[in-house]
């Protein structure tokens, strides 16, 4: 929520300080998440002054420059170097001088000093507009009016607005707080409780009278559970055209767009009270009767943004007389029934819709306008026609006109306030604080609230119309801690708590384990989105995919069933950026459907590499990322979880797919990212996944039995071995060999070096193994490692057809 200092000061008995206001919204809930400075013109003009063109002479030494002496109201003329073609003596101009700091529209701030340009001094600079953030023209300098007065300030001319614009992070449940009125209401009743009683300065005063009944509208509701109340009134003569600058300045310092007056001020009211309303060209109103219903399914209507929609049945439609579709009721207009620049005469509607029924509107259509978010939270429905007049009386001072219809409000079952009861140690049992009874009725009457029935130990009240989120005594605790400061809760100086015992955490110290083994390793953890793109993946994937029923965007409206994608997104976000070498890791979760209702979640582990091991040095040149790098890494975090013996099982074309194994239990899969899908990311470098089930990993971390063994007292004898195989040998098929050998002395091996050469013979390579060798009771002698050595060897050269090299 975007609040400006000085529209929230217009409903406050007294301005206070902006950073103290700070403090204040957010000791009441209004949490403000950013306090900045806006200016219209950067800079504000600052220092620029309006001067008066003396004389204007050719520059000695260029044909293009002037020199100039200007009157700037204080002391000597100043001799200027200027450039524009349209400088001339007897000109007002506005003049930048030494010290002042100019805001160019393009480009960085600069600081006026005195120059040389081309042999003359120059004291300053006669300025152009978008040299001072004026404007975007440079075709020559400003020339002011001729009772401009030399030595002014070019801001007393200019007028630039400045404000202070405060983020406010409203909670869900905060309706009465999206608007600067209901901002200002809970200030002042901050202020009531602290410190003396203040009132909010309310928009919504003032006489209000018909000035004729020229342009009456009929108004019929046939749908009055979607719409309790609408009230309507016709404004007569109005010129549509550019807003005020006091009007466009309150808008765009809040990050609105000013269109025209009209639809301004419906904006403004928007912002001011909270309370949306909608504008029709009435001339467009046919049969001059509005009708609130709901039209057939499918029924096509052509919104202001010019697309043609779908109705649903369920969709509440303002019609006209011929029950023709005007306006999504609370959402969005009709492009036939718009203000636009020829419109004279307008029908002005403010209503209250149900929440309910403008959510699913809202969402089906994917129209999150600001009227829709305010009506799906809930409005005021006390302040409906108040509204009404508020913007009327301004429609008519701001766009002429006159008011030509009395109010129409059709309200046929007014809404009873709820009523709710406090009782006293219950608000001592919530808050931890005793409250005076005085102060309670203070803070609660302050707010709006009225007093139904007072006892000796409760008090049961009429809640506001702007707070429909109120129901129950824990929300009125919850008005009182607020008002009176939530940094003013009393802290106990005991608690007394029942401390939660885990007997088991494995996942968290898995968790916790592996992150800080890949941190360490370079890596980076990443977040990603669990709602992704449809269009990532193929028919068959989709069959089982969890689909999002109310999705708010189309980019966004599946859980997705890979970890794929959306590492992925992250990876091309990155290398769009040149961030070119990438480790990422990240926990997450995917999602699958058996059947409506039937779903599974499944928790991942997940590491992406990319591009180079590190950047190029003067010592080692960079190596690039590679599916064995990702092979030893799925190694190493499974060891260091105690898993060993890991297996792995080809599940794809040419090694780019493995399957993880321990023992007997899948892990996982470590997989190069084919073409197709980096082509589908725009990712032109290889990248490698490792996806592991964290459940799998878990489990086999949980039934894993972890035995300690005393370091061996006796030396580890060392065997080289080098076989020429076939090129399609893998390393695995020699580790299965090892293993049919069955050699308990054998402790371990390892690959060091392979070779290809022509020279080994066609379709061949060379591939040297490590083999170490121990005794848990003696030391080994040459002859016996020698023995197993032999065995080896015969295993090698029947299971592989190896030729050992000598």
């Amino acid at each position: 929520m975007t609040i400006s200092y000085n529209w929230l000061c217009d409903y406050l008995p007294e301005a206070i300080d902006p950073e103290k206001l700070s403090k204040i919204l957010t000791s009441i809930g209004l949490e403000v998440e950013s306090l900045e400075r806006y200016e219209s013109i950067r800079g504000g003009l600052a220092g620029l002054v309006v001067g008066e063109v003396l004389e204007c002479g050719q520059h000695p030494n260029a044909d293009k420059l002037k020199v100039t002496k200007v009157n700037v109201g204080a002391g000597e003329p100043l001799q200027i170097v200027c450039g524009a073609s349209n400088v001339a003596a007897g000109q007002k101009v506005i003049v930048a001088t030494v010290g002042t700091t100019i805001y160019p529209v393009n480009g960085d701030p600069l600081t006026m000093r005195v120059a040389k340009i081309r042999g003359v001094e120059s004291h300053g600079m006669i300025c152009a507009e978008d040299e001072i953030g004026l404007g975007a023209d440079h075709a020559g300098i400003i020339v002011m009016p001729e009772n401009a007065v030399p030595g002014s300030a070019a801001a007393d001319y200019f007028k630039p607005y400045a404000d202070w614009i405060y983020e406010i992070g409203l909670t869900p449940n905060r309706m009465d707080a999206m608007s600067h009125y209901g901002v200002a209401r809970d200030v002042c009743a901050y202020l009531t409780h602290h410190s003396k009683e203040t009132k909010v300065k309310s928009p919504l005063t003032g006489p209000f009278s018909a000035d004729n009944n020229s342009k009456p509208v009929k108004v019929t509701v046939q749908n009055k559970i979607d719409c309790e109340r609408y009230a309507g009134v016709s404004i007569a003569g109005v010129t549509v055209g550019e807003s005020p600058k006091w009007l466009k300045d309150r808008l765009v310092s809040i990050g609105l767009r000013s269109i025209n007056n009209i639809v301004d001020i419906t904006n403004f009211i928007l912002h001011e009270t909270g309370q949306p309303l909608h504008a029709f060209d009435a001339d467009m109103i046919a049969g001059n009767e509005i009708i609130v219903k709901n039209l057939p399914e499918g029924t096509l209507f052509v919104s202001l943004d010019e697309k043609e929609r779908k109705l649903s049945s369920e969709d509440l439609m303002i019609c006209n007389g011929k029950e023709e579709g005007m306006c999504i009721a609370g959402v969005f207009g009709g492009l036939k029934s718009g203000v636009t620049a020829a419109t004279k005469n307008i029908f002005l509607e403010s209503a209250w819709f149900h929440p309910v029924s403008i959510r699913k509107t809202s969402v089906r259509h994917e129209l999150r306008t600001d009227a829709a978010t305010r009506f799906e939270k809930g409005v005021d429905i006390s302040n409906t026609v108040n509204v009404l007049k508020r913007a009327a009386l301004l429609i008519r001072e701001i766009a002429g006109g006159e008011i030509a219809s009395e109010v129409v409000d059709v309200y046929p079952d007014p809404k009873p306030k709820t009523e709710v009861t406090l009782k006293n140690h219950y608000l001592k049992k919530l808050s931890g604080k005793n409250y005076h009874s005085d102060a309670v009725k203070k803070i609660l009457t302050s707010l709006g609230f009225d007093i139904v029935r007072e006892g000796i130990d409760e008090i049961r009240v009429g809640v506001p119309y702007s707070k429909p989120d109120i129901s129950i005594p824990a929300d009125i605790v919850e008005e009182i801690l607020r008002i009176d400061g939530l940094d003013n809760i009393e802290i106990p100086a005991t608690i007394t708590i029942s401390p939660s015992v885990e007997n088991l955490r494995v996942k968290e110290a898995l968790r916790d384990k592996i992150a800080g083994y890949l941190v360490g390793q370079g890596f980076v953890e990443i977040l990603t989105n669990s709602i992704t793109n449809s269009r990532y993946f193929d028919e068959a994937v989709l069959e089982t995919t969890v689909k999002m029923i109310n999705n708010l965007s189309e980019e966004l409206n599946v859980l997705r069933p890979s970890m794929v994608e959306t590492g992925l997104e992250a990876i091309s976000y990155n290398l769009n950026r040149r961030n070119n070498n990438l480790q990422f890791f990240e926990f997450g979760k995917t999602y699958t459907s058996k059947a409506v209702g039937a779903y599974q979640e499944d928790e991942h582990l997940c590491l992406y590499i990319t591009g180079s091991n590190h950047e190029d040095g003067w010592r080692e040149k960079s190596k690039p990322q590679d599916f064995y790098k990702l092979k030893g890494l799925t190694t190493a975090v499974c060891e260091l979880c105690g898993l060993n013996n890991l297996r792995f099982e080809s599940a794809g074309e040419q090694g780019t797919v493995l399957d993880v194994y321990h023992e007997k239990t899948w892990l996982g899969k470590l997989r190069a990212v084919d073409a197709g899908k980096l082509q589908q990311f725009d990712i032109r470098q290889p990248v490698y996944i490792l996806d592991i089930s964290f459940a799998s990993l878990e489990n086999a971390v949980s039934s894993n039995r972890i035995t300690y063994r005393e370091v061996n007292r006796f030396p580890v004898m060392q065997r080289d071995l080098a076989m020429v195989v076939n090129r399609s040998t893998t390393y695995e098929s020699i580790e299965q060999t090892v293993k049919k050998v069955k050699l308990p002395k054998l402790k371990d091996m390892r690959l060091f070096d392979v070779f290809e050469s022509e020279k080994l013979g066609a379709g061949k390579k060379s591939m040297a193994i490590s083999f170490l060798f121990s005794d848990d009771e003696k030391t080994l002698t040459d002859k016996e490692v020698d023995g197993m050595i032999a065995r080896l060897v015969q295993g090698f050269e029947t299971d592989l057809a190896a030729e050992i090299r000598k």
